[in-house]
């Protein structure tokens, strides 16, 4: 802050600065500092304060934008750098621990379901042969059943047969065994042994033999009872009476 001039005192002699300081010391007084201002003050008072503010603005701008400047550098060399990347985390020996544990039950558990796999399929072939051997035996009840009824019938269809021999099976008579033959044959029942049929011991019963020029092998040369089977099974031989060659 600038001072303004003062007053020269009452006893004071002339005006020039070094007289008064002469003054004073003669007098044995402390010699004054007397500073002068020779700007002119305008209206504008706080005109001063204003420029003391702009000579120190640029100053204040200059730290600000070295700051800048600093920053930018510092991150520019944070990004010119090489890529910071992580190390995978180390396993430790508590993270690790458990993994035993759960290998062990793991094959454990893979153990126990091949075991229940063999089992299931163990179970599944014998229940395959188990419904197998059911419907065999099915069929072969089923069959001996109707083999029992049919063998009950034979001896009548040896009565149609002798009558069919005389000539009595005509009329409706006749009608009745022809229906009664074709639906015994539904149920499989064939019979066999006619004259002329090359003997077979499995199927053919002798009761007579004899010997003949004009057969090559043993062959039936008279059926006194004819045969039955049905499908495969032999419900019932033929008897008839062979002739051998000579």
């Amino acid at each position: 802050m600038t001072e303004k001039p003062r007053a020269a005192a009452p006893g004071a002699t002339g005006s020039a600065p070094g007289g008064s300081a002469t003054a004073g010391q003669a007098a044995g007084e402390e010699p004054r500092v007397v500073i002068r201002d020779k700007r002119k003050i305008s209206k504008n008072a706080g005109q001063p304060a204003a420029a003391d503010a702009a000579a120190d603005a640029p100053a204040e701008g200059l730290v600000e934008e070295a700051e800048v400047v600093v920053d930018e550098i510092e991150a520019e060399a944070e990004v010119s750098g090489p890529p910071v990347v992580d190390a995978p985390a180390q396993p430790t020996e508590e993270a690790a621990a458990p993994a035993a544990p759960l290998g062990a039950e793991l094959e454990s558990l893979r153990a126990e379901l091949d075991e229940r796999t063999r089992d299931l399929q163990r179970v599944s072939a014998e229940y395959a042969n188990y419904r197998k051997r059911v419907d065999r035996d099915r069929s072969l009840v089923q069959e001996q059943a109707t083999g029992s009824v049919l063998a009950a019938l034979l001896p009548i269809l040896d009565d149609l047969d002798r009558a069919r021999e005389h000539g009595d099976l005509v009329g409706p008579f006749g009608t009745v065994a022809e229906q009664l033959t074709t639906a015994l044959g539904k149920f499989g029942l064939t019979a066999f042994g006619e004259q002329g049929d090359p003997f077979d011991p499995t199927r053919h019963e002798a009761v007579a033999h004899q010997t003949s020029a004009d057969v090559t092998e043993p062959t039936c040369v008279q059926v006194m009872r004819r045969g039955y089977q049905l499908g495969e099974r032999l419900l019932r031989p033929a008897l008839v009476a062979v002739a051998d060659p000579e």
